[in-house]
């Protein structure tokens, strides 16, 4: 990243600048942005009022509580970002001959995965690489790898963008699950036909979630579960699942840790089609050449290629 060295009254290059005004917006305000920066408030506020007098256009609303740009320091912001990156890029480049990783590296991730699996691993990944300052949005949504300057996205499913590089590091099984206490009011399905008396919580992400796939006597057939509760998320699915109001058909990355508890208890597996679900590190065609990038693939891969939550 450009060297951060400001004085009050001293000259500023346009990265330095630009560079202060994402950490203001991105912090959230100047004292977060100074704290985040080594330097102080008033150095934070003076250096954005001098780039708005140079640029003859306001970037900033400020509030009490907070700031916002402008439309024209929306558009400003933007390219800044992406000036930041590049110069980053730069260098990294630059240093891959030393192989010393570094820089800022921006990655998304889906939530259920971000918070279970990844999160805990980022003790290790910033202890093997300390220069690496990762830039982590986590959400369920298929974001734009590219247009959104990412270094990485982590994909649960097929990679359908063709302007992507797709590197599979683990799979996702579905598990059928309700708990010890519903199970006990309710009883046990033997068969999937059963199902049709029990609550079963479909997940709405999209139409085929509520159709359960089973094998029996070698026909593959698809069961239309229907219960109490329709939900978006497999994680609203799981915690009403542990709440005992209902049977839910998760991933095993979520369900696991709850089956090995006891607060779950998995149903026909012995016919329940679990639909083998792939996840990949999605990145731009030559973006793992960056030493930053190339140390995230290969940590991410050599952590979870054995699924570690695998029943």
């Amino acid at each position: 990243m450009v060297p951060l060295i400001l004085e009050l009254e001293a000259p500023m290059d346009r990265a330095e600048a630009m560079e202060i005004l994402v950490a203001a917006v991105d912090r959230g305000g100047f004292t977060a942005a100074a704290v985040h920066l080594g330097v102080t408030p008033s150095a934070v506020s003076k250096a954005i009022t001098r780039l708005e007098q140079r640029l003859g256009v306001r970037l900033l609303e400020r509030t009490t509580r907070r700031i916002v740009p402008t439309p024209a320091g929306q558009d400003y912001l933007d390219s800044a970002r992406r000036i930041i990156g590049a110069i980053d890029d730069a260098e990294a480049v630059a240093m891959a001959s030393g192989g010393r990783p570094q820089g800022r590296l921006r990655v998304n991730s889906g939530i259920s995965f971000a918070m279970r699996q990844l999160a805990p691993a980022l003790v290790a990944f910033g202890a093997a690489y300390p220069d690496i300052r990762l830039d982590l949005t986590v959400e369920d949504r298929i974001c734009d790898v590219i247009g959104e300057e990412l270094d990485v996205a982590i994909r649960t499913g097929p990679v359908t963008d063709e302007r992507l590089v797709a590197r599979r590091f683990a799979e996702i099984r579905r598990v059928i699950v309700a708990s010890p206490a519903y199970l006990e009011r309710h009883g046990v399905p033997k068969r999937p036909a059963d199902l049709a008396r029990h609550a079963c919580l479909a997940i709405t992400t999209t139409a085929d979630m509520a159709r359960w796939p089973f094998r029996e006597d070698g026909q593959l057939s698809q069961i239309t579960v229907q219960g109490p509760v329709r939900i978006g998320t497999a994680e609203g699915a799981l915690a009403l699942a542990l709440a005992d109001l209902g049977i839910a058909r998760v991933g095993d990355m979520l369900a696991a840790p709850s089956i090995r508890e006891g607060r779950l208890v998995r149903l026909l597996p012995d016919t329940h089609v679990d639909d083998p679900i792939p996840m990949h590190l999605v990145f731009p065609p030559g973006r793992q050449r960056l030493p930053k990038v190339r140390a995230f693939l290969d940590f991410v891969s050599a952590r979870f290629s054995a699924s570690p939550w695998r029943l």
